[in-house]
């Protein structure tokens, strides 16, 4: 028997909730997108003429026909936002990162517990092509034992932002939240939490005053993994460099979902998700005494895996795709990496 759509909310409009939430929602029949929260504009209702706009959280948690609220705010509203709607008894899904501290974190998650709704964070980087081809080859045992592993989630941007909130000095503010969580997330679900974390944390950009560099390691028993990210990189390094002691694999950052969700293509179009041929990660490994180069092509990219995933969890009461746990032990290492860049030290966790 087909269940009825959930009746689904959106915090917030911005680029967030236009190009990451509500295409996914719209196109899924299993979600009705049925209100957004705008304070003053009516830009939702421009793209989806049914959708309903509330002016206050109250107002939108007091529909009693939502069941499902999209908590897409900036990062340090996180925490208020996801309380007040687990306390109506709305389930949630939380953007990355899931919030600014780990107290934060586990005080929600006790919280979705008591209230017994589901509580999911959007780590949807899971779901990109170029990591999902990493995480198959790894799988497939082809590199040997892993030795060295080094992510980078970097940019050309020497602007400051227009948005004052993301360039203001604050808790849970600058790259390493930002970008960070997506590729320290990424490096937990492939190996798990590191013994001990050491960071450098920086600012380039003029009159920056927040974090738009990083160098976080993660040293684990038997390989360390390197997290970069800058906003000065005008010519791309590869995003994936792994090393293993029969091998190598390097992989460019080419997943085309953001950009084609840009130019307004829907998350069930032909050929969504599936990167050009140019964009084949190199296998180097050795096998039989001699060395073999392969070019690999890439899975393919669908964040509606984590849509599905939430739908089922609802329904279903299977267990939501990233769990506030595993969006805590994301918080942790950026707290670790904060606490080793202000102390010039290795921490252990």
């Amino acid at each position: 028997m087909k269940s009825t759509p959930i009746q689904t909310a959106l915090c917030s409009f911005g680029m967030s909730g236009h190009l990451f939430h509500a295409p996914f929602i719209d196109v899924n029949p299993n979600f009705n997108l049925y209100a957004v929260l705008e304070r003053s504009k009516t830009i939702a209702e421009g793209k989806y003429p049914n959708i309903k706009t509330f002016r206050s959280l109250e107002d939108l948690l007091n529909d009693n026909r939502i069941e499902l609220v999209i908590v897409n705010t900036p990062n340090a509203t996180h925490f208020e936002i996801t309380k007040k709607c687990i306390t109506a008894g709305k389930h949630v899904v939380v953007e990355k990162p899931f919030t600014v501290t780990i107290a934060e974190a586990e005080e929600l998650s006790a919280l979705a517990k008591k209230h017994k709704v589901k509580l999911a964070v959007y780590h949807n980087r899971r779901w990109d092509s170029d990591f999902k081809t990493v995480k198959k080859i790894l799988e497939d045992g082809r590199l040997g034992d892993l030795v060295e592993a080094e992510f980078h989630y970097d940019r050309y941007d020497t602007q400051l932002s227009y948005k004052n909130h993301k360039e203001t000095p604050t808790e849970g503010v600058g790259s390493l939240y930002d970008l960070g969580s997506h590729i320290i997330d990424q490096a937990l679900q492939l190996f798990g939490m590191p013994k001990s974390v050491f960071a450098s944390l920086n600012h380039f950009r003029d009159q920056s005053k927040v974090t738009d560099y990083f160098d976080v390691k993660l040293f684990y028993k038997s390989h360390y993994v390197i997290l970069k990210s800058s906003y000065f990189v005008r010519e791309a390094l590869p995003a994936y460099t792994l090393h293993g002691t029969n091998g190598s694999f390097i992989k460019s950052k080419s997943d085309i979902q953001e950009v084609e969700l840009q130019k307004e293509l829907k998350p069930n179009s032909k050929n969504w998700g599936i990167e050009p041929e140019t964009e084949r990660g190199l296998l180097h490994f050795m096998k039989d005494g001699h060395a073999y180069k392969e070019l690999i092509a890439s899975e393919k990219g669908d964040y509606m895996f984590f849509y599905n995933g939430v739908y089922d969890a609802i329904r279903c009461d299977k267990e939501v795709p990233v769990s506030a746990k595993e969006a805590t032990n994301v918080i942790k290492i950026i707290e670790a990496a904060g606490q080793s860049h202000k102390e010039k030290r290795i921490v252990d966790l």
